[in-house]
């Protein structure tokens, strides 16, 4: 794995140097745009808006649009010298239950790897951390941004979470939310039954990526040249029924398979011709 950042994990008066290292990645197929007639690729140019020029990379700079069309630029060395102490150590600000955090929070996680000089101290967090089961609380500054953080464990390894800061969760403000809506006792107490009869234990290899594994076979398919039949599922028909449908979704549940799907109206099988 690739080196991401180089710093030091700061608990008091210990310093920890450490690698940081990306614990996660996004699998997913990746397309190239074409030119549909010749099947060309589309490719895309650095131009400077002023004289019209290709740029490369070497004469690009940093700069911030402070009026408009008015901008002052920052060199790399400004950036580095900023009297940020997260900018060169992860600062560890406290220790918080886990459980405080709202997942909202979370963006991105990292592996931290001890240097060889901070082997011990390493392992003497670690073991203190994994006694009391809390989390730390920290602030960590890269990629030309300031993130908070959360540092824990998972398999001896310390994970770096970044987090956004609380003035970047938008306000969940939606006026659907604020109608009146009647319920009754009976349809809370079926949902609740649903939600029973769904609760298992997270076992996270059970799950299977089913769009891209779909997505790999039509590409290969189309590699060798066969056919691609199409066939167009019905929509599902608005719920008329509350009671009926999760009647019916707790049976399915209790039985181990798939809920029965909604039947289309008799006005869509008149258009597909049934």
């Amino acid at each position: 794995m690739k080196t991401i950042w180089k710093g030091a994990i700061s608990f008091g008066l210990v310093t920890i140097p450490v690698r940081v290292y990306g614990a996660t990645e996004a699998k997913s197929l990746r397309f190239n745009q074409l030119h549909e007639p010749d099947g060309g690729r589309i490719r895309y140019k650095r131009v400077c808006s002023v004289d019209g020029e290709e740029v490369d990379y070497s004469e690009i700079v940093k700069g911030y649009e402070y009026e408009k069309d008015h901008y002052v630029t920052l060199t790399d060395e400004e950036l580095d010298s900023l009297p940020v102490a997260s900018a060169k150590a992860i600062e560890i600000e406290r220790f918080v239950e886990a459980e405080e955090i709202d997942p909202i929070y979370f963006q991105k996680a990292y592996y931290l790897v001890p240097e060889g000089t901070g082997v011990k101290a390493y392992h003497l967090l670690r073991e203190a951390m994994a006694d009391d089961g809390k989390v730390a609380l920290a602030k960590v500054a890269f990629r030309d941004k300031e993130h908070l953080a959360t540092l824990r464990l998972r398999d001896n390894v310390f994970v770096l979470e970044t987090m956004y800061w609380p003035d970047e969760i938008r306000v969940p403000k939606f006026d659907v939310l604020d109608e009146s809506v009647e319920l009754r006792p009976q349809e809370i107490r079926m949902a609740k039954s649903l939600i029973d009869s769904l609760t298992d234990a997270f076992q996270p290899e059970e799950f299977r990526d089913e769009y891209r594994k779909a997505l790999e076979e039509l590409v290969q398919k189309k590699v060798q040249g066969e056919e691609i039949t199409y066939t167009e599922e019905a929509e599902p028909s608005k719920v008329v029924d509350l009671m009926e449908a999760l009647k019916a979704s707790v049976e399915a549940a209790k039985a181990g398979k798939p809920a029965p799907e909604r039947k289309t109206s008799s006005r869509r099988k008149k258009a597909a011709g049934e």
